[in-house]
């Protein structure tokens, strides 16, 4: 079978050859081309790389293109899809798996057989993020069908300019001499619970501002995080001037239009669960929409990754362990040095520190490693005061320096 199919991705459709050669129903090769930001971009991957959502295909897409393919062969299809992206993920150290490991289809024959006959595959989560990644790429998916992309294109079209996220960051540690913070709005998270009971989102956020931070950090995740699309929007409504990050699990590109929708000036994408292609798609899609990006590492290969892919300005360095949850700053000095470091510095990106900061000495050990923004939560949204909270954690006022 040789055949042009059209794969409906980030609101594009996208003429994806698939070939079969001795394999049965196996994908040969596939070529993308499809237009971000006024340009093209051409992607040649091989048999075993297709990328999720930049070579999914909508089964009536299927239907349309491939009118005598029964519904088993488009189910096959389908779920050979998802394997080679894992397969792709795999190859590029990511542990965490986008779904939950489903059997083959009825009647499946092909290059997965004798892998999925040998291989035993643990079919619950393994660590915290893993599950809230199950979870978000089914929530995500009903979302689209009530705010379907189409409507979300027009109503970007009519949304206020983004606000400069980085410029912020780089000013207020030139004009303070410390890290640039990005305040956390966060009512919960999974290793602590509940931080803060009585959660004002607004009024949280002003505090943080008239403290000194530079930008503010939303949490958007409403299962694990208790947080929600309605405080960025309060907040944004509110007259907040600090530029605002929407601090979501992103595996969608949909969620990269919604959360300019909502008021974000700035999205964060998780190389822990994300392709190097897909990092790469992300980020001229967010440039395209006017959102800067921040791009989250945990451990020396994803920052090697990371530093292979072009146009990332901000890279998070989170101190936190996926597995375990325990947290360790000298993480971030571990990751910056040797040629990380030089490449960070050459590129003159900036780093931004993650969890397991409360004191001044945290702030100022993270410093002398090569960061250049903060990003807090706990430390100063469960003070009652978060102004003073952010003195306390700087070990002065920065908001008039």
């Amino acid at each position: 079978m040789d055949a042009l199919v059209p794969v409906q991705s980030a609101g594009q459709r996208l003429p994806v050859r698939l070939v079969s050669a001795s394999l049965h129903r196996c994908i040969g090769s596939v070529s993308i081309r499809r237009s971000v930001s006024g340009f093209a971009m051409d992607t040649r991957i091989s048999s075993r790389a297709p990328s999720q959502f930049t070579i999914r295909a909508q089964q009536s897409d299927l239907k349309e293109s491939l009118g005598v393919a029964s519904s088993s062969d488009l189910r096959i299809k389908e779920w050979e899809v998802d394997m080679y992206q894992n397969e792709l993920a795999i190859s590029q150290g990511i542990r965490i798996r986008r779904k939950p490991p489903s059997k083959a289809p009825l009647g499946y024959t092909g290059p997965f057989e004798l892998r999925l006959l040998n291989g035993q595959v643990a079919d619950s989560p393994s660590n915290i993020l893993e599950e809230i990644t199950w979870f978000k790429d089914q929530e995500v998916s009903r979302m689209k069908e009530l705010n379907p992309l189409e409507a979300l294109k027009k109503a970007v079209e009519n949304a206020p300019p983004t606000r400069d996220f980085v410029g912020a960051l780089r000013t207020a540690h030139q004009r303070t001499g410390f890290p640039g913070l990005i305040a956390e709005v966060k009512k919960a998270s999974p290793s602590r619970g509940i931080l803060k009971e009585n959660f004002d989102p607004v009024e949280i956020a002003q505090a943080y501002e008239r403290g000194g931070a530079a930008c503010l950090s939303v949490l958007t995740d409403q299962k694990y995080f208790k947080g929600g699309f309605e405080n960025l929007e309060a907040i944004r409504s509110a007259g907040v001037k600090c530029p605002l990050l929407c601090k979501e699990f992103v595996v969608d590109p949909w969620q990269i239009y919604y959360a300019r929708t909502k008021g974000a000036d700035a999205v964060l994408l998780i190389a822990a669960i994300l392709t190097d292609l897909e990092i790469t798609y992300l980020l001229k899609l967010s440039k395209k929409l006017g959102l800067a990006a921040l791009v989250e590492v945990h451990d020396e290969r994803e920052m090697g990754r990371v530093l292979g892919i072009e146009g990332i300005e901000l890279v998070g360095i989170n101190n936190r362990s996926l597995e375990t949850f325990k947290v360790d700053i000298s993480n971030t000095k571990k990751l910056l040095e040797g040629e990380h470091g030089r490449q960070i510095r050459e590129k003159d990106m900036i780093v931004v520190g993650e969890s397991g900061l409360f004191t001044p000495d945290d702030i100022a050990y993270v410093q002398a490693a090569g960061v250049k923004a903060v990003l807090v939560g706990e430390s100063i949204v469960k003070q009652n005061d978060p102004e003073k909270g952010i003195a306390g954690l700087f070990g002065k006022n920065i908001s008039q320096t």
